[in-house]
């Protein structure tokens, strides 16, 4: 009887691990659903916000930017001709969005390897990368909005300004500072801080 209870437990918590959360929008009630023995997304957030010192609500709004907290979160496919389902735009993948490329340089910067899937793993992308955008462009680790840009038109692209006229990414840029704002005041008034 208690194997099949532990194969139940097993097979349940494989089922949660592919699908997200069931309020996105609320940061306490992220934490407490995840928040398993094996699988502690609060305590996973904070080992990162302690290693790059980024604020978890910078990240975690990052990652619901990105991907809403789905696991294997890709960029729709383009269609040939209208209908036909064709290549995808990018190889964008997972919680964080990492594009296949942004992902091996953090492996090898980094000195880690994971899954883009796995969100212990993707928190520890999204903290790594804007420790670099603060390395790199010298972007306060506090600002939502400017680090999100850094994030999505990159270092490079960032540092060139790529961004001024692109209206899609200056709101997201500014969805990203407003969740993590909001976010930040869910943990607080949770005692999840």
């Amino acid at each position: 009887m208690k194997l099949l209870t532990l194969l139940l437990a097993i097979l349940t918590l494989t089922g949660c691990a592919y699908r997200p959360p069931d309020n996105v929008d609320n940061a306490c009630l992220i934490f407490e659903q995840r928040s398993s023995l094996f699988n502690n997304w609060q305590k996973q957030a904070k080992r990162v916000e302690t290693e790059f010192g980024v604020p978890v609500p910078v990240m975690m709004a990052t990652i619901y930017q990105e991907s809403r907290f789905v696991p294997r979160a890709r960029p729709p496919r383009r269609k040939l001709l209208g209908f036909i389902p064709w290549r995808r735009p990018s190889t964008a993948y997972g919680y964080a969005q990492a594009l296949t490329s942004t992902w091996g340089w953090y492996e090898e910067e980094s000195g880690r390897s994971g899954s883009r899937t796995r969100f212990k793993d993707a928190i520890h992308f999204v903290g790594w990368y804007h420790d670099q955008s603060h390395r790199r462009n010298g972007i306060a680790k506090t600002d939502a909005y400017n680090l999100y840009l850094a994030y999505y038109a990159g270092h490079g692209g960032y540092a060139r300004g790529t961004y001024r006229h692109n209206r899609s990414m200056l709101g997201a840029a500014n969805r990203v500072a407003r969740m993590a704002a909001i976010y930040d005041q869910q943990l607080r008034a949770c005692g999840r801080r």
